[in-house]
């Protein structure tokens, strides 16, 4: 059975690297979008070109929808693909290595993995693997529930806590489609608590969109997160307005009921730590920072949305200024301004829109000189130039997108071993001074 998935997939493989027409077509653009960064590894490369297979457009079908229905294919093979638009990315620990098999668990769902080698990886390079190690790879499934290795895979080694909260997070970035590739209960519930931090901005600020000062904007966004733990709590059924000693004593609950009922309710880890921890203090909720040049900033508009999450601008009111001057192209730092939020990734195509419906014809006038393009037309041409620079048209899952507790510990646990070194190598410092004349 693996020997006729491993023929398959590269005649698979090879069906898409010999097309013509629009799925060659779909090809080029697809690696153009997703490889472009990563042409220094061919590894990377690879990867792009096996998620192409189960993820690329090519009208109303997948690569793999055409290869099935455009070749001569017995039932069992015919299956076999259909399972394959299953096929996903993923962050994997070696758990096990077996005489003929790995047992992988994925760090991004914590779901658990028998998988067969395939020609995709040498097995001189499975051979460097380690129990513990971290993988980057594809897998694809079997008829018999087990899996085997699709395209390539990038080892990470083993990682520490700190290293493999960064690697998750590098994860997010990079495979932003892929992050619950195995899990899409989990993928749902992301999305959800997305559209409702959203609601709850909006119900806080009163409409989805605010102008303050950076340090007015921290303020209030901590006074948001606190009701949000506060509702949290108390769905959990903790009184917040109440110390824990006196709910303990009235309810007879034991602490660590608290502490799983708070968790399990959406409430922060180490925010219910420090409460039990603390007997005579109210609810605690942990402070939300800004980046500081956004604190700084005189001016800054946030924007909040039930898919794009929360957006953060301090240069959107100058973009404005420049828009609803006369002419626009000659006003101070024009080209510059068009020329960042053409370049920072953090100017979403969400952003663009707002100042498309807003000022679309001075918009328009400005994109013609900065980008010499007199043709240019904003209804046209605007998403063909926002992709053009890697803006994503859709929305990608935002930061403040709920994780699984398990990836919620992780990020504590890293966090908590930061803090620890540095305060051992502060120690350390210190006490390498001696005395000073």
């Amino acid at each position: 059975m693996l020997e006729r998935a491993t023929q398959l997939k590269q005649a698979l493989v090879d069906f898409v690297y010999d097309a013509e027409g629009d799925l060659a077509v779909a090809f080029e653009q697809y690696v153009a979008t997703y490889g472009s960064r990563e042409r220094q590894d061919i590894r990377l490369q690879n990867l792009v070109v096996d998620t192409f297979l189960n993820s690329g457009e090519v009208g109303d079908r997948t690569p793999l929808e055409l290869f099935a229905s455009q070749t001569d294919l017995d039932q069992s093979d015919r299956i076999l693909i259909e399972n394959w638009q299953n096929t996903f990315t993923g962050l994997f620990e070696i758990l096990e290595i077996q005489p003929e098999s790995f047992k992988l668990m994925n760090w991004l769902t914590a779901k658990n993995y028998t998988v067969f080698p395939s020609s995709d990886i040498s097995q001189a390079e499975m051979e460097k693997w380690k129990m513990g190690d971290i993988l980057i790879t594809r897998l694809a499934p079997l008829p018999d529930g087990n899996w085997m290795f699709s395209g390539a895979c990038i080892p990470k080694g083993k990682l520490g806590k700190p290293k493999l909260a960064v690697a998750v997070g590098e994860f997010k970035q990079n495979y932003p489609h892929q992050l619950y590739g195995d899990a899409p209960e989990l993928l749902e519930k992301a999305w959800n608590s997305v559209e409702k931090y959203h609601q709850e901005f909006v119900d806080f600020f009163g409409s989805d969109r605010i102008l303050l000062p950076g340090y007015q904007l921290n303020k209030k966004l901590t006074e948001l997160q606190e009701k949000l733990t506060k509702k949290q709590l108390e769905a959990a059924g903790i009184d917040s307005s109440k110390s824990l000693k006196e709910m303990i004593t009235e309810t007879g609950v034991d602490e660590s009921e608290v502490k799983t009922s708070a968790i399990a309710a959406g409430a922060d880890e180490q925010s219910v730590e420090k409460v039990l921890s603390n007997d005579s203090s109210g609810m605690f909720a942990p402070k939300i920072e800004l980046p500081d040049e956004i604190k700084r900033a005189e001016q800054v508009m946030a924007f909040s949305h039930p898919r794009w999450g929360q957006m953060f601008v301090p240069s959107y009111s100058k973009f404005v200024s420049v828009l609803e001057a006369e002419d626009p192209a000659t006003a101070e730092n024009a080209d510059k301004l068009v020329k960042k939020y053409l370049e920072d990734q953090q100017i979403n195509v969400f952003i663009w829109q707002q100042l498309k419906e807003q000022y679309p014809q001075a918009l328009e006038n400005l994109l013609k000189v900065v980008l010499e393009r007199p043709d240019f037309q904003i209804e046209q041409d605007l998403e063909p130039t926002l992709k053009q620079y890697h803006k994503p048209l859709e929305p990608e899952l935002p930061e403040i997108a709920s994780v699984p507790q398990h990836l919620h510990q992780l990020f504590e646990e890293a966090v908590a071993q930061v803090q620890q070194s540095k305060s051992k190598n502060s120690k350390k410092k210190k006490k390498g001074k001696g005395f000073q004349v």
